[in-house]
């Protein structure tokens, strides 16, 4: 297969507002030992690419420094010790960085097939969100059949990926979420009840409809909810926190109900997880939620496409918070 010398990039020269992107070009990346070269059809927008844009979520050392962290394409180069997949196969993974551009590298233990039936869009719409909740609410807070669990930003592309994971494994699900309209789509979504935490205290609710509070909350809001949601847990419940939208440092916070109720609060990003972990996480998605997505029990919510040329009006979009599920990017070619 011939490829081309450069790329199209997102070039990201200074830190600051979406502004400061703009579209550059530089040599295509080689794959190297356990690697895949992915021509990108799609390219996810999330959270932590504004914050790397901003400045405070640094890429590691041996990731690529440009923006994106999930993607779906093509494979066009294989490296070194890499089986079971072939220059020609249709794939989305999980990038440790690099996914804003034409062609990015990924580690072979982050991709997967696209599930039977979907478009690169749908694909690409997967690999961040699921990951993340899967060793979030699944792998580390043990979230089981009977359960309850409480999300945190139900309509964001994480809030809208648990609440469909949560109930297609047997949990009741509450979500929070800021206008009617929104709570309304956590519903459709499985939630038994949205909660407008612009309007309603999530505390009092959860309090009022189960009594002894969930089992489980995704969280992230952080130092903001902290406090209340540790009032929202029954005894043995665990608190899993993803980001802190709301701060880092909680002060002044009553630590005693931890003890009391035996509770776990845990968290955990996911960049910084080894490849041994990711490849782990890889792996149950492909046995245990693949076959959810194949068979419609769950789907990416999508609420907008912009063309990878429109990534600035993308980015402001996510900024603004009105979406419902994920913002993508459409790579064309002349």
């Amino acid at each position: 297969m011939s490829l081309p010398q450069e790329m199209r990039f997102v070039d990201l020269k200074s830190f600051g507002g979406p502004d400061v992107m703009v579209i550059g070009k530089r040599p295509l990346p080689v794959a190297g030992e356990g690697e895949v070269l992915v021509r990108a059809e799609a390219i996810g927008v999330n959270r932590p690419d504004i914050a790397q844009r901003q400045g405070s979520y640094p890429p590691p050392k041996d990731a690529s420094p440009i923006l994106g962290l999930e993607l779906s394409g093509e494979i066009v180069g294989v490296g070194p010790g890499v089986s079971g997949y072939a220059v020609g196969d249709k794939v989305c993974g999980l990038a440790n960085g690099g996914a804003y551009a034409e062609y990015c590298l990924l580690p072979a233990g982050q991709i997967l097939p696209f599930p039977k039936g979907y478009d690169a869009v749908k694909a690409a719409a997967l690999p961040e969100t699921f990951f993340t909740v899967w060793a979030n609410l699944f792998q580390m807070a043990g979230l089981t059949e009977g359960e309850s669990v409480l999300i945190h930003g139900g309509t964001s592309g994480i809030g809208t990926t648990a609440i469909q994971l949560a109930r297609a494994f047997g949990a009741e699900v509450y979500a929070t979420a800021g206008s009617t309209e929104k709570c309304e789509a956590c519903e459709k979504l499985g939630a038994k009840r949205g909660i407008n935490y612009r309007s309603e205290d999530f505390a009092a609710v959860i309090k009022a409809e189960t009594g002894q509070g969930v089992d489980v909350i995704l969280d992230m809001i952080g130092a903001a909810y902290f406090e209340r949601n540790i009032a929202s847990l029954a005894k043995d419940g665990c608190l899993s926190i993803i980001a802190f939208l709301g701060g880092a440092v909680a002060e002044k916070v009553n630590l005693s109900p931890i003890m009391v109720k035996r509770l776990t609060v845990t968290g955990s990003t996911m960049r910084p997880r080894t490849a041994e972990e990711k490849r782990a996480i890889r792996d149950d998605l492909l046995s245990e939620v693949w076959p959810l997505l194949e068979a419609g029990t769950v789907a990416p919510v999508i609420h907008k496409v912009f063309a990878f040329e429109n990534v600035v009006e993308a980015h402001r979009l996510l900024e603004e918070g009105s979406h419902v599920g994920k913002v993508m990017l459409r790579v064309s070619r002349a």
